[in-house]
């Protein structure tokens, strides 16, 4: 027996993340493409309906706040993005993709210009 006690909640949480499997990107693209069946352990409709927050980025830059408390309605605020620039996607404030906005309807959309590797979203996991 360990010398901390354990709440049940805290055991069954810890027992099931540490039963539940395993994957890389790489190993959930091998398996989705593999066409044997191997995918029957991996069932993405379990998170298909889950909603997540989907943002876009036009620039930012850094102000004092002497100057952020002076802002006035008309007040410009440089950004550091140039005008022509893609605009960074992210979800859930993970940077997926680069776009442009376009316009359907009278509603401001966004075309994906470039969409950020499953590699390179990892690495700029903090």
């Amino acid at each position: 027996m360990s010398d901390t006690p354990e709440t049940p909640a805290e055991g069954n949480e810890q027992s099931a993340a540490a039963d539940a499997p395993q994957y890389s990107p790489d190993e959930l693209a091998a398996k989705g493409q593999a066409g044997d069946g191997s995918n029957a352990d991996v069932n993405l409709d379990l998170v298909l309906d889950i909603p997540v927050d989907v943002s876009l980025r036009v620039g930012s830059t850094n102000i004092s706040i002497r100057d952020l408390v002076s802002l006035v309605e008309g007040s410009v605020i440089a950004l550091d993005q140039d005008a022509g620039a893609a605009m960074d996607v992210l979800v859930n404030g993970t940077l997926i993709a680069h776009g442009e906005i376009v316009v359907v309807d009278n509603r401001f959309g966004v075309r994906l210009t470039d969409v950020v590797s499953p590699t390179e979203r990892i690495e700029n996991l903090n």
